[in-house]
């Protein structure tokens, strides 16, 4: 009969030791990891275990716990761990690179996994095929219309060195757009555009906010992540007299540049309008219900977000949603406005 206890303490112990990284998942993040790949050497939550399954070539996971371990398999875990690994296959991440955290969807974890192992992207003594030494990645999109429904294929070009992507709509013109990488948020949309490897990809052009809806069918291309939203959804708004018809609008909640944007669809090309968030110190609040008065006949789990200069008034579907915006509106106001 097999122990299972058989080097369970020494490989808790490894997991355990300062300076190696493995108390975390090598992956996403993901405290106390529970599984680990023998082959790769390093220590990996549940849900990044199932994606190591998907690589045997490359990756073989056992359970800390749960599975036997050999000899030979504790050394090596001991000669190599969460840090080592860490140095060799993120010794080139773009900075621009988003790398998933805990919280992140599936889709995006497996495709920053898959780029660290099985193409060795970041490797650096490596040379990734899709990227020339300038550190450009070139390849077609099948992107939105702006105004249609119907997806076509671009070329698009990113250039690490000049620190742009751009996108071309015709071989024989110049690009339709330049965007700088800096200014660039990007985040995966597999819900919103019915495609696995879904993108949307955000940037300001003349002051407003400009959506670009992508996706590539192996998703190789689309890994060059900066950050997601915080919150997205459904709610209706009505005007500063708050005696206007109320709108249902889609609104994206992005807390790094502090902006809650609106617009009439989930994938409209451009923003309808926008309410900054400040902090509490600047006197922002967020507060359930709505202003004495205020009437609303279909949805009724209202919020209302004060500002030093007006109040804006939504309602929400059901108290759920409600929650969900006030906790999320509440993360962004807590924090100080940073120059």
């Amino acid at each position: 009969m097999v122990d299972r206890e058989f080097n369970k303490k020494p490989l808790l112990e490894l997991l355990r030791e300062a300076g190696t990284g493995n108390s975390q998942c090598a992956d996403c993040g993901t405290p106390d990891p529970e599984w680990a790949s023998y082959k790769l050497g390093i220590f990996i939550c549940l849900n990044c275990s199932g994606i190591h399954r998907k690589l045997p070539e490359i990756s073989r996971v056992k359970s800390i716990h749960l599975d036997f371990w050999e000899n030979d398999l504790l050394e090596f875990m001991k000669t190599h761990g969460n840090l080592w690994a860490k140095a060799k296959y993120e010794a080139k991440v773009p900075p621009f690179y988003y790398i998933p955290q805990s919280k992140d969807c599936l889709v995006l974890k497996e495709q920053w996994i898959r780029a660290k192992y099985e193409r060795e992207e970041f490797v650096a003594t490596s040379v990734c095929h899709e990227t020339d030494s300038s550190g450009s990645r070139e390849g077609f999109l099948w992107k939105r219309g702006r105004d249609s429904r119907q997806f076509l294929e671009r070329r698009f070009l990113l250039s690490a060195r000049e620190g742009v992507l751009t996108y071309y709509t015709k071989e024989s013109k110049g690009p339709k757009a330049v965007i700088s990488i800096k200014d660039l948020n990007a985040m995966f949309q597999t819900e919103k555009i019915r495609n696995p490897h879904g993108l949307q990809i955000t940037y300001s052009k003349e002051g407003q906010t400009r959506n670009l809806f992508v996706y590539h069918e192996s998703g190789k291309l689309i890994p060059k992540i900066t950050r997601n939203y915080f919150k997205e959804g459904y709610m209706e708004k009505t005007g500063p007299k708050h005696n206007e018809a109320f709108k249902k609008r889609w609104f994206s909640l992005d807390s790094q540049e502090r902006n809650l944007l609106y617009f009439k669809d989930p994938l409209d090309a451009f923003e309808l309008g926008r309410v900054f968030i400040g902090s509490k110190e600047q006197g922002y609040e967020v507060q359930a219900g709505l202003p004495r008065g205020v009437r609303k006949k279909r949805w009724r789990a209202g919020l209302t977000i004060v500002t030093p200069h007006r109040k804006f008034v939504f309602v929400c579907e059901n108290d759920r949603e409600q929650k969900e915006w006030i906790a999320a509106l509440n993360e962004v106001i807590s924090r100080p406005v940073t120059a």
